[in-house]
C-alpha cells in the first residue's frame, strides 16, 4: 500500500453506552470490565463511544437520580479501552446537576479524550470532537432526545445538546365499517433542533474528512421498534453531509440501514453498564415496568441482577469502519455479548452466539435497506443491491 495520504486507511471502532457503577468497593476491579475487548481496541486507530455517567464527587441535589453519577475513579474504563473521543449527550449527563456535568467534561479531557455533546453553553455542547490519524481528520457530534428537566444547554446555560421531537396520536380505521380502530403514535423532529444539527454538520464538513453523528435516542428496551423521527433525522443528517450515524440509549441493538450508501446504526446496544437496584430487594418499580408498557415486551434476566434492562440487553454490537481521506471505504459490525461478569465479549465466527447476533440483527433490520456478509469475524454491511 502506498504511504500517500490519499491511499491511507485507518480503522474506527464505535460503541454504545458505557458507565458501570460497581467497582473495587463492590469487589469488581475496573480493569475486569474491559479485559476481553482490550486487544481488539488496541488494534484500532480511533475509538469512539458514549459516556453514560457523570463522574464527580459532588453530593446529589434533592431529587437527583442517584445512580447516574459515579466516583471519578470509575472513569478509568475509558482509558483502559483507549477511547479517543466520547459523546456525553445522554439522559444521565445532568443527574447530579450542571457542576457534575462540567466535572465530567473536564475529567475526560484531562485524560486526553476529546468530548462532544454537552458543555457550559449550547455552543460548547455542539462543538465537535476531532481526532486525526495518519493525516485523516475525523469529526464527531453528539445529541440527545431524552434530557432531564432543566438539562438542555442554552446560550448562557450548562447542559446537553438537544434533539427534541414532537408526538402526535393518529386513529386509523382498518375496517370499512370502523370495527377495528388503532392508534398510531407518530413522531417528528423539532425543526429548530434539526436545523442546528444540519448547520453543525455543514460546519464540521468543512474541517474534516469524515463526519460521524451520535444520537442518544429511540424506544428503550423494546426490540426492533424504531420511532419515525429517528429515520427522518438520520436521513436528514446524511443529506447534510454526515458519513455515518451511530445511536444508543435503547439498551438493546436496533436495526441497521444503508441510506445513500451510508450506514445508520439505530442502536449499538450496551457496551459496558451496571446499575444499582432501585430498592433493597432489587425489584423493578418504575411505573412503565410495573404497569406493563415495557414488561409486556421483555423480561428481566435473573442472571444479570446488576443489568436490569431486559433479556436482550446482553446482545450488542461494535461498529467498525475503514476510513480514507475520501470517505468511508467499508462498514461492518463485530457481534458481541455481555457475559455474567458484565464484560463485553467480541464473538468469533464459529461461536454459536455469533450466529445468534447476526440473525437477530437481520430480524431487527427487516424493512430497512441492508445486506450482511460475514467476512472472517466481521459482518460487512451493504445496501440490498450493494
Amino acid at each position: 500500500m502506498s504511504n500517500s495520504n490519499s491511499d491511507k486507511e485507518i480503522s474506527l471502532l464505535a460503541t454504545g453506552d458505557c458507565g458501570p457503577v460497581h467497582g473495587p468497593e463492590d469487589g469488581i476491579p475496573i480493569e475486569r470490565y474491559s479485559e476481553l475487548v482490550r486487544p481488539t481496541f488496541a488494534a484500532a486507530d480511533i475509538r469512539f463511544g458514549n459516556c453514560e455517567r457523570q463522574y464527580s464527587l459532588r453530593e446529589a441535589a434533592p431529587g437527583a437520580d442517584v445512580h447516574g453519577c459515579a466516583s471519578p475513579h470509575m472513569a478509568k474504563i475509558f482509558t483502559d479501552c483507549g477511547f479517543d473521543a466520547l459523546t456525553i449527550a445522554n439522559n444521565h449527563m445532568y443527574d447530579h446537576g450542571p457542576e457534575a456535568l462540567l466535572d465530567t467534561r473536564a475529567l475526560l479531557q484531562g485524560k486526553g479524550i476529546q468530548v462532544t455533546g454537552a458543555g457550559k453553553n449550547i455552543d460548547e455542547a455542539c462543538q465537535p470532537a476531532i481526532v486525526e490519524r495518519g493525516g485523516i481528520r475525523v469529526g464527531f457530534l453528539g445529541y440527545c432526545s431524552f434530557i432531564p428537566k432543566g438539562g438542555t444547554a442554552g446560550p448562557d446555560k450548562v447542559g446537553i445538546a438537544p434533539l427534541r421531537y414532537h408526538t402526535q396520536h393518529e386513529q386509523t380505521d382498518y375496517h370499512p365499517k370502523g370495527l377495528l380502530t388503532l392508534t398510531r403514535v407518530r413522531t417528528e423532529p423539532d425543526e429548530h433542533d434539526m436545523q442546528r444539527i444540519k448547520d453543525d454538520i455543514a460546519a464540521l464538513r468543512r474541517q474534516v474528512d469524515i463526519v460521524i453523528v451520535a444520537f442518544h435516542w429511540g424506544v428503550i428496551w423494546i426490540p426492533r421498534v424504531i420511532a419515525d423521527y429517528q429515520v427522518a433525522v438520520a436521513h436528514a443528517c446524511i443529506d447534510a453531509g454526515a458519513d455515518m450515524i451511530v445511536g444508543h440509549h435503547t439498551h438493546v441493538p436496533k436495526g441497521i440501514e444503508v441510506y445513500k450508501g451510508k450506514a445508520i446504526f439505530y442502536s449499538l446496544g450496551l457496551f459496558c453498564m451496571t446499575k444499582r437496584p432501585l430498592d433493597p430487594h432489587g425489584s423493578w418499580k418504575e411505573p412503565a415496568w410495573v404497569h406493563g408498557s415495557l414488561r409486556n415486551y421483555t423480561d428481566l434476566d435473573p442472571d444479570y441482577p446488576l443489568m436490569p434492562y431486559g433479556k436482550d440487553a446482553t446482545k450488542s454490537l461494535i461498529a467498525k469502519a475503514v476510513l480514507t481521506k475520501g470517505g468511508i471505504k467499508r462498514v461492518s459490525f463485530l457481534p458481541m455479548m455481555i457475559d455474567k461478569q458484565y464484560r463485553p465479549e467480541i464473538l468469533p465466527n464459529g461461536d454459536p452466539r455469533f450466529d445468534t447476533i447476526v440473525n437477530y440483527m437481520n430480524w431487527a433490520s427487516d424493512g430497512f435497506n441492508h445486506a450482511f456478509r460475514v467476512e472472517g469475524d466481521e459482518v460487512v454491511i451493504t445496501g440490498s443491491s450493494g
